[in-house]
């Protein structure tokens, strides 16, 4: 595939080394020559120098043909702006990603209606979750962090006890799978779980925070 990597900061330029290494062809587009000293000196992809607001770097950079456009300056009313040029002006393109730096520009990213990722806001809610309880492990974040799948396992205590008892009084919760001795299901609420099962469940931070105080009570009970 096409892609086209407009900055190239450290995020700039891994994403542009690991595209390239996953065997698509790369194009970053960067307004300083210098910058380009920080991509993999493996790296085979294009560089294009020039400002990528102007129709020209664009257009050398090949953005008609490209099928997924990442912007990942350090900027993010820049972001704002260019993801919002190339996706109005370029509709051939699938995909275009733009990067979130500062949490409190989200919105106004938003706003666009552009598809973000925010670093920040990801890793704050991971180190969070790290923090407070490590026994639930991550295995999934979607959006930037609003909603993730975890794992867990199962103890004694919630033996023979059915995944509607487990989830019962825990809002913004889902239990998405159930696995038991490596093979993987998609349970009923009226499934019963045995110890040492892994239950993987979707949450928002309050539902996972609501199913690990439920745990710890059924602990010292």
């Amino acid at each position: 595939m096409n892609f086209i990597v407009v900055g190239c900061g450290r995020v700039g330029a891994e994403l542009s080394f690991r595209l390239f290494k996953n065997g698509h062809q790369v194009v970053i587009v960067d307004s300083d020559q210098k910058a380009f000293n920080r991509l993999h000196p493996d790296f085979r992809g294009r560089v294009v120098e020039g400002e990528a607001l102007s129709s020209d770097a664009l257009t050398r950079a090949g953005v008609e043909k490209a099928d997924g456009v990442a912007v990942v300056t350090n900027s993010d009313t820049m972001n704002a702006v260019i993801g919002h040029t190339i996706r109005t002006h370029y509709p051939s393109v699938k995909q275009v990603i733009v990067r979130n730096y500062d949490p409190t520009m989200r919105e106004m990213l938003e706003a666009f209606g552009l598809q973000i990722v925010s670093s920040t806001a990801w890793g704050a809610e991971r180190v969070q979750e790290l923090l407070i309880d490590p026994s639930f492990r991550a295995v999934f974040s979607a959006g930037n962090g609003e909603v993730e799948m975890y794992e867990m396992y199962i103890t004694p205590n919630w033996d023979g006890m059915t995944v509607s008892t487990l989830l019962d009084g825990c809002n913004e919760i889902v239990c998405a799978a159930l696995t038991r001795a490596g093979r993987a299901e998609l349970p009923t609420p009226t499934a019963k779980l045995k110890n040492g099962d892994v239950i993987t469940v979707s949450a928002t931070l309050e539902g996972v925070k609501a199913l690990r105080a439920k745990l710890q009570e059924a602990k010292e009970a």
